[in-house]
């Protein structure tokens, strides 16, 4: 009989889908990637589109590539799971077709987010206290949409579901819903991690679409059906449910027990905090998720696009940086981090309004702005100018920090600190000093592919234990000690931020300047 000797993740991401291999050791073996788009409905401004069947296509053709890239027979693989983008939807029919789909930050749902505030202005919250969401990104407003304008369509409904579940669907046939995810619809009960109809049903929405939920780790199933030729996979697999990408990324980090952090640096910021409880935030400032690890709760606060902002501003104001790294085989981003390393802590006084501290109940963002520069090029060059990026993002996380101590009374004693941003040395010491904690950045490059890894094995019994495993596979790489010096600057230059960055929103509220970002309804 073939050992078994190789765990796959498969992640349906915002940007791309990958397929990557492990060993049992956790090690990444290789990973195959194909980047798609979630284009917008022209008929639809603010929609976000999610084509499951070129983009099945896509997914099935990098499990094949990454079976042939690393040169394994797919008999002697233990175990597959899978991770996705949150909050994406698909609506399936009685056939179990799909027949509707949108992905994560799909924004077509301003009349119904109206609607709903209208109907009952307090139900907002109150559905938060429950379901640890806002109408800012869960399904409600969205399936309202599907209620409203395709009326036909949403008659014959019969299951909503996840992106990570229509990938297990895909390879084994069988359609139900994980609590990490699914607690994102707004749908669920948290603290039973389960459907709770009621919610639906005063929403006006239809109660009998609800597919079973499966715990996190659980098998579900083997591979088989219709879909699997396509795949290079072969029959009897197991499948194991998965997760949400973050909540994935904090068991690839090792963040699983309550009272541990993690930041995910990327086109989004994420602050996750773990605790032991359904607890939620009784202001609605703070979204409130299930963990994969069952019985544990994640805080979770987003910061909005600092990665978008660092690619634009890279692309628009640093092309000899762009030149020279083509030239040189440097990264921009290591050219552009050496000469702001040169630049002090707080910008000499600068600062800028991209992403605000999170407040999930009425979300709002300012339009970009660089304030309190003067015109001495020696001083407030590109450089200050990029690095004030950088403090901008360090100074939203540390609000996540204090919004979550405001709302839970516990703060973390570390952050471990992963994604894109974490590979540039002076954001990590930039939020290290901005939060005044050691920040651990692991030597994992997927995190969250290692995290669908850790919960395949656990799910047939390579691994006993999720924290343990976790613990076990997950190595650091580097750790940054907070300098004194630099975390005074940032305390002393945070509440200033705060009143810059309320006065901007004054403006958007004026009609004066356009927000960055403002939540649906709002």
């Amino acid at each position: 009989m073939m050992a078994k000797q190789y765990l796959m993740a498969i992640d349906a991401g915002t940007g791309s889908v990958r397929a990557v291999l492990f060993d049992l050791e956790g090690r990444q073996l290789g990973c195959v990637q194909r980047e798609w788009e979630h284009k917008e409905d022209p008929k639809y401004p603010g929609s976000m589109d999610f084509d499951w069947n070129y983009n099945w296509e896509l997914t099935s053709g990098c499990i094949r590539g990454v079976i042939d890239k690393c040169g394994i027979d797919p008999a002697e693989i233990a175990a597959i799971s899978t991770t996705c983008m949150r909050e994406g939807i698909v609506l399936y029919d009685k056939d179990g077709k799909e027949i509707w789909a949108c992905a994560n930050v799909d924004a077509r749902s301003d009349d119904e987010v109206g609607q709903l505030i209208r109907q009952n202005p307090e139900l907002e919250h109150e559905l938060y206290l429950e379901s640890g969401q806002s109408y800012a990104l869960d399904a409600l407003p969205r399936i309202l949409w599907v209620k409203n304008k395709l009326p036909e369509l949403y008659d014959r409904i019969a299951y909503v579901g996840m992106f990570n579940d229509w990938l297990i669907y895909k390879l084994t046939g069988i359609l139900a819903v994980e609590p990490s995810n699914g607690s994102t619809t707004g749908l669920f009960d948290l603290k039973k991690r389960n459907w709770d109809p009621t919610i639906a049903e005063r929403c006006g929405l239809r109660t009998d679409i609800f597919p079973d939920v499966k715990e996190c780790g659980t098998v579900i199933g083997t591979t088989t059906g219709e879909y699997l030729a396509s795949t290079g996979l072969c029959q009897g697999i197991p499948v194991v449910v998965g997760g949400g990408d973050a909540q994935l990324g904090c068991i690839g980090v090792g963040a699983v027990k309550p009272g541990q952090a993690a930041v995910f640096g990327g086109g989004f910021w994420q602050y996750e905090y773990n605790i032991p409880e359904a607890i939620t935030d009784a202001h609605c400032r703070v979204r409130v998720n299930c963990h994969a690890v069952p019985g544990v709760w994640q805080y979770e606060a987003l910061a909005f696009k600092p990665g978008l902002v660092m690619r634009w501003y890279r692309d628009a104001f640093c092309q000899e940086e762009k030149r020279l790294s083509a030239l040189i085989g440097r990264d921009t981003y290591d050219l552009m981090n050496y000469e702001a390393e040169k630049i002090p802590a707080g910008c000499y006084g600068m600062m800028c309004t991209f992403s605000d501290v999170m407040n999930f109940i009425s979300w709002k963002h300012a339009s970009p702005t660089f304030t309190n520069f003067e015109l001495d090029p020696d001083k407030y060059n590109r450089y200050t100018f990029y690095r004030a990026i950088l403090e901008n993002t360090a100074l939203v996380t540390k609000g996540h920090l204090d919004l979550v101590k405001d709302s839970t009374g516990m703060v973390p004693t570390e952050i471990i600190f992963a994604g894109g941003a974490s590979k540039s040395p002076l954001w990590c010491q930039i939020l290290a000093d901005a939060l005044n904690l050691p920040v651990k950045v692991p030597a994992v490059k997927e995190a969250t592919a290692l995290g669908a890894a850790i919960l395949a094995g656990y799910g047939v019994g390579i691994y006993e234990d999720i924290a343990a495993s976790a613990e076990k596979l997950v190595k650091i790489d580097q750790v940054y000690i907070p300098n004194p010096k630099n975390h005074k600057v940032y305390c002393e230059m945070y509440e200033p931020w705060r009143k810059v960055y309320a006065a901007q929103l004054a403006l958007c509220d004026q009609k004066l300047t356009r927000n960055m970002w403002i939540a649906p309804g709002l």
